[in-house]
């Protein structure tokens, strides 16, 4: 059996696809800390106050047995409110609460037209699910109403898009796919995890049926809300298994995010900054002949091609001190490979442009290899 996974291995690495648990240094161009907020005192400060206050520091249990705790349903309330929805649900990562909600609230019948762009967490939950899946083009609109129109069905229909797309950077024009759930009667599902903070929430409408908001990014804590109506909520309950049958976190992991909040919503001036260097970034990159994609967020996709590219661009962009990862199948369609450049507001015009410098410097190496 280990000959086997040994093999398995064998093939990652000659394909330029084995993955490993490098650490890298440097000006930070990789983390999903968009706000800056992972090393703000108060947050700290928060956690050591929960800590000294709480009688416990574990949580037990399941929050169905012995971990709930008030701090979660204050935590979960005032989320809510955060996004204007009427009530939240609170999983221990941002995979679970899309497995959970998807795999629960979907039946056989139903069917779901997912984005092909899509998280894996939102491919894996509608797999569960057993609905039928149809597939759109990345934000096509005008395929999805074509499908839309010809997809017979006896169940309910939904939609399902990020709201930032993870490896593209771009936005999913919501308002566009409100109205095709309006006109066709379907439900929207939205994941919000690459916006949560960084954009103003989703305005609610009738046929927004959940919102999903992870807090390891922006928010810099840990953890994923499900957001939609109370009678959704109690359905997550008592159906989503990874709610269910998951040992709670700690109570002060609430506190935590409760903070982070506060600090979000106070954090204008942080937005501010990461919408100038995004926007420097995708124009000095399109300028220098490089290929951003279609980004028009924090996230800029430098895409490369081929897998043996994309590693030596990191390799060679790491040991320049920049701190970057190369992207490769499965987590991007197999011919662009790519280095996901994940901007935060704790960096500086001259710290993007030191890197855009290397990355011209490295490109100009990659010629002369050639």
């Amino acid at each position: 059996m280990l000959d086997r996974l040994a093999e398995a291995l064998r093939a990652l690495r000659a394909t330029d696809q084995l993955r490993d648990l490098t650490i890298p240094s440097g000006i930070q161009l990789s983390s999903n800390d968009y706000l800056g907020l992972s090393t703000h005192p108060r947050i700290k400060a928060a956690i050591l106050r929960a800590l000294e206050d709480d009688e416990r520091i574990c949580s037990t249990g399941s929050r169905l047995l012995s971990g709930n705790h008030e701090r979660w349903e204050q935590l979960e309330t005032a989320f809510a409110r955060f996004v204007g929805a009427e009530a939240a649900l609170y999983f221990p990562s941002g995979y679970a609460a899309n497995i959970g909600l998807l795999s629960s609230i979907l039946k056989p019948d139903d069917v779901v037209f997912s984005d092909a762009a899509n998280h894996a967490s939102l491919v894996d939950g509608i797999r569960l699910s057993h609905a039928r899946r149809s597939i759109f083009p990345h934000l096509d609109i005008d395929y999805l109403k074509r499908a839309l129109q010809q997809t017979p069905h006896s169940g309910e229909t939904f939609i399902v898009v990020e709201s930032i797309f993870s490896m593209e950077g771009d936005r999913a024009p919501l308002d566009e796919f409100l109205a095709l759930c309006e006109r066709f009667g379907a439900w929207l599902i939205v994941d919000e995890a690459h916006s949560t903070g960084v954009d103003k929430p989703i305005r609610r409408a009738d046929r927004l049926f959940a919102t999903v908001h992870t807090c390891g990014k922006a928010l810099a804590s840990m953890g994923a809300f499900v957001a939609g109506s109370r009678t959704l909520r109690d359905f997550l309950i008592n159906h989503a298994r990874t709610f269910i049958f998951t040992t709670a976190l700690p109570p002060y992991c609430a506190a935590h995010v409760q903070e982070a909040m506060r600090l979000a919503a106070e954090a204008d001036s942080a937005r501010k900054q990461l919408g100038e260097l995004s926007g420097h970034v995708r124009e000095r990159m399109r300028v220098l002949g490089f290929d951003a994609g279609r980004s028009d967020s924090q996230i800029v996709p430098l895409v490369l091609g081929s897998n043996e590219t994309a590693v030596r661009f990191a390799e060679a962009l790491l040991s320049s001190g920049f701190a970057v990862r190369a992207i490769r199948p499965p987590s991007v369609p197999p011919g662009t490979a790519r280095i996901r450049i994940s901007l935060n507001a704790n960096l500086s015009i001259a710290d993007v442009d030191s890197f855009l410098n290397a990355l011209v410097e490295v490109r100009e190496a990659e010629v002369v290899r050639e």
